[in-house]
C-alpha cells in the first residue's frame, strides 16, 4: 500500500512538474525586453524553408497589425522591403548572417524581427482539414545583437467545412476548404497567437506592466 502510495505521488510530482514547465511570466521569460524596451521595429524578408511559396508574403501582409495592437512602431514594409532589394538583399537568408546593430542607424531601428517558416503543410482527413504552420520569432536588439524575444511553435489552423450537407457534404465542403483555402487569415491567426507572448511596446497601455502575465511557451525556449 505505501509503495502504491508512493509511486502516485511520484507521477503527480512529475506531471506537475511537466506542466511547470509549459507556461511562465513574461517578466520571467524575456527580462531583456523590459530592460532595452524597443519601440521601432523592422521586419525583414521571412526565410522560407516550407513548401509553399507565399508563405512569406502571406507573413508578412498579416504581421503589421498584431505588432502595432501589441503597442509597437512598425517601420513600413514595403518601403524597407525596398531599400533591402536596392541594396542586394532579396530575401532573409542573405540577411541573417549581418549584425542587427549594421541596420539601426540606416532604419532607426531599436530591433529587428527575423521569421523562419518551417512548415505550411494543407491536410485532408475524413471528416475535416487543417492547415500546419510551423515558425520561428526571433526579435534581436540593434544595440546588442541579443535576442530579445523569441518564440517557436507549429499552429494548426482549422479548415474543416459546414456539416449542413451531411457526412457527403461536409467531406467534399472540407476538401474544398483545404485545397482552396483563403491563407491570409490562416496567416493572420498564427501572427496573432504568436505574438500574445510578446512583452507590450510604448504604445500599449499595459506597457511594461505585463511582466507578472503568465504565457504559453514554444518548443524551444528563448535564447
Amino acid at each position: 500500500m505505501r509503495s502504491m502510495a508512493l509511486i502516485l505521488l511520484g507521477s503527480l510530482v512529475l506531471l506537475t512538474t511537466g506542466c511547470a514547465t509549459s507556461t511562465a511570466t513574461k517578466g520571467q521569460t524575456y527580462p531583456e525586453m523590459y530592460i532595452e524596451k524597443p519601440v521601432a521595429i523592422l521586419v525583414v524578408p521571412a526565410i522560407n524553408h516550407s513548401t509553399a511559396a507565399d508563405a512569406p508574403i502571406l507573413y508578412e501582409s498579416t504581421v503589421n497589425e498584431p505588432l502595432s495592437n501589441a503597442g509597437f512602431y512598425v517601420l513600413p514594409i514595403e518601403v524597407t522591403n525596398r531599400f533591402l532589394r536596392n541594396e542586394g538583399f532579396t530575401d532573409g537568408e542573405t540577411l541573417a548572417d549581418i549584425p542587427p546593430q549594421k541596420f539601426a542607424e540606416p532604419f532607426g531601428a531599436d530591433a529587428i524581427l527575423y521569421v523562419t517558416i518551417d512548415k505550411w503543410d494543407t491536410n485532408y482527413y475524413v471528416i475535416g482539414g487543417n492547415v500546419v504552420v510551423g515558425a520561428s520569432f526571433l526579435l534581436k536588439s540593434c544595440k546588442t545583437g541579443a535576442t530579445l524575444w523569441s518564440y517557436q511553435d507549429e499552429i494548426p489552423v482549422d479548415t474543416s467545412g459546414d456539416s449542413g450537407g451531411g457526412l457527403v457534404g461536409l467531406i467534399i465542403a472540407t476538401a474544398i476548404n483545404t485545397g482552396m483555402q483563403d491563407y491570409v487569415p490562416v496567416a493572420r491567426n498564427v501572427n496573432l497567437m504568436t505574438l500574445q507572448s510578446i512583452p507590450f511596446g510604448k504604445y500599449h497601455n499595459q506597457h511594461d506592466k505585463d511582466q507578472a502575465q503568465t504565457i504559453k511557451l514554444g518548443k524551444i525556449p528563448p535564447n
